[in-house]
């Protein structure tokens, strides 16, 4: 008995830690955790399936869009194309027709005595009533819009007065007459401009003005309006102060003479 437990005895010791080994190692565990910063996770990017086919989807519709912007556009040349073609569209005339002189009274401040061809007049003042009448010709096939205009009367460069047409609509193939008439009350001249004038009414009984302004006419076919296309109108009369009347009258379309 005394050797059995002497060799449990023994066998005990051998099995048995000390409490200051335990503790140290508990204690370096507690302090010193592992590392595992250092150990290396391969990382893959691979693109997903659904970012590949929404990349796909995009670039289908872009090339959609613009095939069909294309097809537009030839469309749209193709109809403008035919049009063409088919109703050849030609410019239209606009001619100032008859001028009608109602009035015409000059106002000059002289020194006295008649007026000779040397004579210089301070200054004058001009007043006339003219009506005239435009004729719009339309030789194509289809109706024509005009758009308000405008025309400008001078006398020597210098600008007297307007006068205004409204717009109106013109059906294919026809011929229309518009009237407008211009009021200029006592349009002051100066020195230069006055002289020419009162010598030009009392010397010669002829007064020149000048009669300018851009028409502009566009094409309509099926509600489409066509670009707008410009008349000139350039005109040249002459007035009679004594007899109150037109002497002579030249126009140019477009530098062309009618």
């Amino acid at each position: 008995m005394t050797t059995r437990n002497g060799e449990e005895e023994q066998h005990h010791t051998s099995i048995r830690l000390p409490p200051s080994s335990t503790a140290t190692a508990t204690a370096n565990n507690h302090h010193h955790p592992p590392n595992h910063s250092n150990r290396y996770y391969p990382t893959h990017n691979y693109p997903t399936h659904s970012t590949s086919s929404s990349r796909a989807s995009f670039k289908g519709c872009c090339c959609c869009l613009f095939l069909l912007l294309t097809f537009l556009g030839l469309l749209v040349l193709a109809v403008i194309l035919i049009i063409v073609l088919a109703v050849k569209p030609k410019k239209p005339q606009y001619e100032l027709q008859q001028v009608s002189v109602q009035y015409v009274g000059i106002a000059a401040a002289t020194s006295g005595g008649a007026i000779s061809s040397n004579s210089i007049v301070p200054s004058a003042s001009l007043s006339f009533n003219i009506k005239m009448i435009f004729t719009a010709v339309n030789p194509n096939k289809v109706g024509i819009q005009y758009s308000p205009t405008q025309f400008d009367v001078m006398y020597r460069g210098v600008p007297l007065g307007r006068a205004s047409i409204p717009g109106f609509d013109q059906p294919a193939h026809s011929v229309r007459q518009v009237q407008t008439t211009i009021s200029v009350d006592r349009v002051n001249l100066l020195q230069a401009e006055a002289t020419d004038l009162v010598k030009d009414a009392t010397l010669y009984d002829r007064v020149e003005l000048r009669i300018t302004g851009d028409v502009g006419a566009k094409i309509r076919l099926l509600g489409i309006t066509s670009p707008k296309v410009k008349v000139s109108v350039d005109c040249a009369i002459v007035i009679s102060p004594r007899k109150n009347s037109l002497t002579y009258k030249q126009c140019g379309v477009d530098g062309l003479n009618v």
